[in-house]
């Protein structure tokens, strides 16, 4: 373990003082719970450019992108990581973040763009699965599966009125089923004894019996990247997502108006998308990485293979119609 050096030695050492020059070169950088990055490629990256990131977690995705909107006219920070596809429009319609085009965003994330405005960057893309233990037996393969009998009382969902990956599945059950299918279906879950819980790290971490937690539900609704992290001793994931249930998620990343440091957060935003950063992605998140080019790690192609037709619809008809699917949805398994 390293030893600390008192502040005004290191102020020293960086050539600064421990006054207002200091805190110009912090950029806060909100993001959700799930958000995960090796100290040292901070400290790397504080090493090139002088800017210290201050990484501040507000919950699940859901409950970030809400509190973006709530926090528009003082924003919590100077950037913010987390917002998804299914969020996005929200977020966009109350003016949270500033127009900002990074330099490499033509690499691969432009081709996730909500729109031509590039206040938002893509970072990575996580694609929504159900996720099954590998130790039940005959396990499903199908949305229709899960309504069955003998999967009663197995399955954990997240609220998608909170929750991004929530939300992410209703979508997902939305683009499957049609409008005049979907809440027939979730009935369907609801009589089957589904479990509602407000985000991801509750569903997957408590509940799931697959994960570390070691819950009493062996379905969960997670990512098909989430498997690569349940690789046992002898090689072999102890889970699977179900790649016919799945839901393109993408994160991204913005500079919030009315930041404090936008200049730096620009810089921060750049190196969200830099290739020493988005190669960081796959091992520390469990997602994968927006730029192009970025080798993933041997084990996923057959832990976590990206699925090859994940289903989606138009940010339109997300943004047209996702509060009024989150209440149909309150009202039929709420």
């Amino acid at each position: 373990m390293r030893r600390a050096l008192p502040l005004l030695a290191l102020a020293v050492l960086a050539g600064c003082s421990t006054g207002p020059a200091q805190a110009e070169h912090t950029v806060v950088l909100v993001a959700h719970d799930s958000f995960t990055v090796d100290q040292a490629v901070l400290d790397a990256f504080k090493s090139r450019s002088g800017i210290t990131v201050d990484v501040r977690k507000s919950g699940d995705a859901g409950a970030l992108a809400n509190q973006l909107v709530l926090t528009k006219d003082n924003p919590v920070g100077d950037l913010a990581f987390g917002v998804d596809n299914t969020f996005a429009s929200r977020a966009l319609d109350a003016g949270v973040f500033a127009e900002y085009r990074s330099p490499d965003a033509g690499k691969g994330p432009q081709r996730y763009a909500v729109d031509d405005t590039g206040r938002l960057t893509a970072v990575d893309v996580g694609d929504v699965c159900v996720n099954v233990d590998n130790a039940l037996p005959n396990p499903p393969k199908t949305f229709d599966d899960l309504a069955k009998p003998e999967y009663k009382d197995k399955l954990v969902v997240e609220d998608p009125a909170t929750s991004s990956p929530g939300l992410a599945f209703l979508l997902g059950t939305v683009a499957h089923f049609g409008e005049d299918g979907w809440r027939d279906y979730w009935g369907k879950l609801k009589a089957n004894g589904v479990k509602v819980v407000s985000g991801w790290e509750e569903a997957y971490t408590q509940d799931f019996s697959g994960s570390s937690g070691k819950g009493p539900r062996p379905i969960v609704v997670s990512y098909a990247s989430s498997p690569s992290a349940e690789v046992g001793e002898d090689g072999k994931p102890r889970t699977s997502a179900l790649l016919d249930t799945c839901f393109r998620q993408v994160e991204y990343a913005g500079v919030l108006s009315g930041a404090k440091n936008p200049d730096d957060a620009r810089k921060v935003l750049d190196f969200l998308i830099s290739e020493d950063f988005q190669k960081t992605v796959p091992e520390s998140m469990y997602v994968y990485p927006a730029r192009e080019g970025v080798a993933l790690p041997g084990s996923w192609a057959t832990a976590a293979p990206l699925p090859d037709k994940p289903a989606t619809l138009p940010a339109a008809d997300i943004a047209a119609n996702r509060q009024r699917w989150i209440e149909q949805w309150r009202d039929t398994a709420g």
